[in-house]
């Protein structure tokens, strides 16, 4: 989609189920202790966060929560949508090899 640049799903003990991204910033993001915040979420069903230059949706599912890293022009709407096809799907897979053929490109 236009203008997202990553997308990570974590478990609710905050581990790190599926990662990817568009940019070097992966690496940075990745090394993090992402259990305190992951924490913090337990109250949240969906958020919206909006930042200077970027915004982070969240999005809790069966397994954990998925955040969606993007710029100031991705269409929200659009990505909840998506958020809406693609989460009964996840709860057939279960696996982080079905994670990355969720989010392989097409050819």
């Amino acid at each position: 989609m236009e203008d997202v640049r990553g997308v990570m799903l974590f478990s609710f003990e905050g581990q790190l189920v599926f990662r990817k991204f568009l940019s070097p910033l992966s690496k940075k993001l990745e090394n993090n202790d992402w259990i305190p915040f992951v924490d913090s979420l337990k109250a949240v069903r969906e958020a919206d966060l909006v930042f200077q230059k970027s915004r982070l949706y969240i999005r809790e599912t069966d397994i954990g929560y998925l955040l969606i890293l993007m710029g100031d022009f991705a269409p929200a709407a659009t990505i909840r949508l998506s958020c809406d096809i693609l989460l009964p799907s996840l709860k057939q897979i279960g696996t982080a090899k079905g994670f990355r053929r969720l989010f392989k490109k097409k050819k």
